[in-house]
């Protein structure tokens, strides 16, 4: 099983320290493929979930409920995938270690001090929205299941959809955030890597003490 497994996730733990070199001596693997396949279906969903759910609240009517809870599906199977990859084919410290020569900025490894906390705001957004999503399925007849309101108490419901619109309301404020910084000219090289998967060998010494 875990040849079968590495055959379709090769394993980045041996390549998380170290620079993986392209066909171009000057090109420097940083994300993989099927990372940055999950990266925009990710934010595809999250961008699709923030219409869905936050238009109807402004006025603008359309049928968005199926759109809404089926992306929201998408969503939990892509969450549930980056663990099970971050866990088991990757370092978890590469993104959640913080060390204090990072944050002095004398070290900078794979990511920098800013993209790791980004990270982490992101992922608190997402599992708190994923995670209130799926008990406010059980409130909706869907094709799978019928709807039962009264497994929670009217309390409880009340404490979710508090979180889970706080959950929305930061999604607004990471994406912004995220965008604004993935196209200024000087993070060029990131949203770059994250497109084709590589940065240069020189942005790597430069930026991240030759670690990618």
């Amino acid at each position: 099983m875990a040849e079968a497994a590495d055959r379709v996730f090769p394993n980045d733990r041996a390549g998380a320290g170290r620079a993986e070199t392209l066909a171009s001596g000057d090109r420097i693997e940083r994300h993989k493929g099927i990372d940055r396949l999950f990266h925009w279906l990710t934010a595809a969903s999250v961008l699709t979930l923030m219409i869905t759910g936050l238009l109807p609240a402004l006025g603008i009517k359309f049928n968005w409920v199926v759109v809404h809870w089926s992306v929201g599906i998408v969503l939990v199977v892509l969450v549930l995938f980056h663990i099970v990859r971050a866990t088991f084919w990757q370092r978890l410290k590469c993104i959640f270690a913080i060390s204090p020569r990072e944050v002095t900025g004398e070290k900078i490894l794979k990511y920098t001090l800013a993209q790791k906390l980004m990270h982490h705001a992101m992922t608190v957004m997402v599992l708190a929205a994923v995670i209130t999503g799926c008990l406010m399925l059980m409130k909706m007849d869907t094709p799978l299941w019928k709807r039962d309101p009264y497994t929670l108490s009217q309390a409880t419901w009340g404490v979710i959809y508090v979180i889970h619109g706080a959950a929305a309301v930061l999604a607004i404020m990471l994406v912004f955030i995220h965008i604004y910084f993935a196209i200024l000219p000087e993070k060029a090289m990131y949203l770059r890597a994250m497109i084709k998967g590589w940065i240069t060998r020189e942005e790597s010494i430069r930026h991240h003490s030759g670690k990618v």
